[in-house]
């Protein structure tokens, strides 16, 4: 039973990166999947994803990059203000500058280099490095 799709995504998203698979396939889709992929991939951790249709629901087909070390959600996605980062950057990311955080934002879901720049405070999603 899936009780949080996200996390089943970057579980399955961090194990194929460790074994050192290219390819793997993400079930089921939603609209935050899509858009922490689509961050992802502008942050170079994820070259390609497509989405296909299915009986059984939609699924993401995923080209992975290899250079992800390590990724997971933050649970409970807690609530943060623009000049509250850097509290969440010391938990999560293992250094100055490595890595990113994603944000819900009311302007969509993005870094908190975006959050930050833009002045805007949101949930903490999940983080990869």
């Amino acid at each position: 039973m899936l009780n949080d799709p996200l996390a089943n995504m970057m579980s399955l998203i961090l194990n194929n990166e460790l074994i050192g698979k290219q390819e793997c396939l993400v079930k089921p889709s939603s609209k935050i999947i899509k858009e922490l992929l689509r961050v992802m991939k502008e942050n170079g951790y994820v070259i390609e994803f497509k989405e296909f249709e299915d009986s059984r629901g939609n699924y993401i087909k995923l080209i992975l990059t290899g250079s992800l070390n390590k990724c997971g959600v933050i649970k409970p996605r807690y609530s943060v203000k623009n000049n509250n980062f850097e509290k969440f950057e010391k938990r999560y990311l293992p250094a100055k500058d490595i890595g990113i955080l994603f944000v819900s934002t009311p302007d969509g879901i993005m870094t908190h280099y975006d959050a930050k720049s833009k002045k805007i405070g949101g949930r903490l999603l999940a983080y990869c490095y």
